[in-house]
């Protein structure tokens, strides 16, 4: 099913590659019947690439909550996330695909291309057993940016079955969560050097 694929192009970091493909990801979406996230991709067609970009790192790279890693929602640090991990890998390499070495396997883009080349009913088997992070996620995002909400709303929309409940490793806290992500700032100046001697 060609919509996994578009799907984890629009949820990936925006670039000219797709924003020159949105009108074959129109006709991808509407010949497979799925709603097309219309605002985005008017946004990505007629606003600034730059902006854009801004925006997704502001959404999905500076908060633990927006994190497109799916085991981090699951297992936050944990252990368990290392053999997730391994597990999720295996299954790709079941299929004959292996993941490069700068990527996580756990990387909802790069899972959704990968569902994107199977079957379309055991595609959405798969991503039902992810539905609960990726509805969670749609929330969280959601909350700060319609257009990407939605988008993950429609991958979740994907899945076959209901969301299994399952308690997420980051709660409700959102802004707990994203604080004790954050990095430390970084001061620069006269004596800044010296400060935490």
């Amino acid at each position: 099913m060609l919509t996994f694929k578009v799907l984890a192009a629009l949820l990936d970091y925006p670039n000219a590659e797709t924003v020159a493909a949105i009108p074959e990801m129109r006709a991808i979406l509407k010949a497979e019947g799925v709603d097309a996230p219309v605002l985005l991709l008017e946004r990505l067609e007629r606003g600034d690439l730059l902006d854009c970009q801004a925006e997704w790192v502001d959404l999905f790279d500076r908060t633990r909550a927006g994190s497109l890693h799916l085991f981090e929602h699951v297992h936050g640090d944990s252990r368990d996330r290392g053999q997730a991990m391994v597990d999720l890998a295996g299954l790709y390499g079941r299929h004959g695909l292996t993941v490069q070495a700068s990527e996580l396997p756990d990387y909802l883009p790069a899972f959704l291309e990968f569902l994107s080349l199977l079957p379309e009913a055991e595609a959405r088997n798969l991503l039902g057993e992810a539905v609960h992070v990726v509805e969670a996620l749609a929330e969280r995002v959601g909350r700060r940016n319609a257009e990407y909400g939605l988008l993950l709303a429609i991958v979740a929309g994907l899945a076959e079955g209901p969301a299994k409940p399952v308690r997420l490793a980051t709660g409700d806290m959102d802004e707990d969560i994203d604080a004790a992500w954050a990095e430390a700032e970084v001061r620069f100046g006269a004596g800044a050097a010296l400060s935490g001697c």
